[in-house]
C-alpha cells in the first residue's frame, strides 16, 4: 500500500466519522476497535462514547486493557455486564452462534447509546473480514450498525500500519476472537468450559507465545494452535504445558501441526 493511498483512506475515514456528529463505538480493545476509537475521538471529542461488554467469553485481561486505554486517552467509556450464555440457542453453539450473540450485544449498545443521547453506533470490522464466514456481519447489517473502517476501504494491514504511525500500543497486538470461537460447532458451551480455555490460553501467553488458540473438542481435548515458527518451542515445553492443562481439566493435550490460523473451526462448514 503506497503512502498516498493510505493517507487517502485515512482522510476518507476521518470524513466519514466527522459526518456522524455523535457516535458510540463497540470497543473490545483489539487492533481494529482501538484504531477506530482513537480516530473517532480525534474528530468527535466529547460526542464519542466507548462501550465494552463484559461477558464470560471476554477475558478479564482484554477488559482491563480496554479500560486502561480509555483512561489514558480521556475517552468517555461505559462497560456493561452481558451474558451470552443466557441467549436462547447460544450454548448449543450452532453455526450462527455469532449472529445470535452480535444481535443481543448490539441491541444492548443501541439502547445504551440512545440513553446517552448518542445517535449512531459503529463497530470495527475491516475489509478483510468479508472473506471469512462471519454471520455476525448479518446482525450488524440488520441493526444498521455502522462499519466505517470497511466503508473507508481499510484492510487489517492498513490499520496496523496507521496504528503504528500514530503510536497506538495495539499496532502489533495479536488478533483476538471471543472465547466462544474455540468450540466445535454443536458442542455445548458453558461458563466452566470458557474458563478452562481462558486459563489454558493465559498459560501459553505467560510462556511467551503471542498468537495462541486453545480449541476444545469433546470437552476433554485441547488442540493448541501457535504460529508455525513457534511449534518447536511449544513441543519443547510439553513437560510444562501438558500437566498444567490437565490440571485445568483437559484429559488430552494436542498440538495442531498446521499452526495458528483465524477461524479454524469454520473449516468444517466452508
Amino acid at each position: 500500500m503506497s503512502t498516498v493511498s493510505l493517507t487517502h483512506k485515512k482522510e476518507a475515514l476521518l470524513s466519514i466519522l466527522r459526518s456522524y456528529g455523535s457516535l458510540a463505538v463497540a470497543f473490545s480493545g483489539g487492533v481494529d476497535s482501538t484504531f477506530l476509537l482513537k480516530m473517532a475521538h480525534d474528530v468527535l471529542g466529547d460526542q464519542l462514547l466507548a462501550v465494552t461488554a463484559s461477558s464470560p467469553s471476554f477475558p478479564k485481561r482484554e477488559l482491563q486493557e480496554a479500560l486502561d486505554f480509555c483512561a489514558r486517552e480521556g475517552i468517555r467509556h461505559i462497560s456493561f455486564e452481558s451474558d451470552e450464555l443466557k441467549i436462547e440457542g447460544f450454548s448449543q453453539n450452532p453455526e450462527n452462534r455469532c449472529y445470535l450473540c452480535k444481535t443481543e450485544l448490539f441491541r444492548g449498545i443501541l439502547n445504551l447509546a440512545a440513553s446517552q443521547g448518542i445517535t449512531h453506533v459503529a463497530e470495527g470490522s475491516n475489509l478483510d473480514d468479508e472473506g471469512d464466514y462471519r454471520p455476525g456481519l448479518q446482525a450488524i447489517r440488520e441493526l444498521h450498525i455502522l462499519s466505517p473502517l470497511r466503508e473507508a476501504g481499510l484492510t487489517k494491514q492498513d490499520i496496523r500500519d496507521l496504528s503504528r504511525e500514530m503510536g497506538l500500543p495495539t499496532w502489533d497486538k495479536p488478533s483476538f476472537a471471543c472465547l466462544a470461537s474455540r468450540f466445535v460447532y454443536g458442542e455445548t458451551i458453558s461458563k466452566e468450559k470458557l474458563e478452562m480455555i481462558d486459563r489454558a490460553e493465559q498459560l501459553l501467553l505467560d510462556q511467551g507465545f503471542r498468537q495462541v488458540r486453545v480449541r476444545m473438542h469433546g470437552g476433554t481435548l485441547a488442540r493448541i494452535e501457535v504460529e508455525a515458527p513457534e511449534l518447536e518451542r511449544l513441543l519443547s515445553l510439553r513437560s510444562v504445558i501438558v500437566p498444567a492443562l490437565k490440571a485445568i481439566g483437559f484429559t488430552y493435550v494436542t498440538m495442531d501441526l498446521t499452526g495458528y490460523r483465524t477461524g479454524s473451526m469454520n473449516e468444517t462448514i466452508l
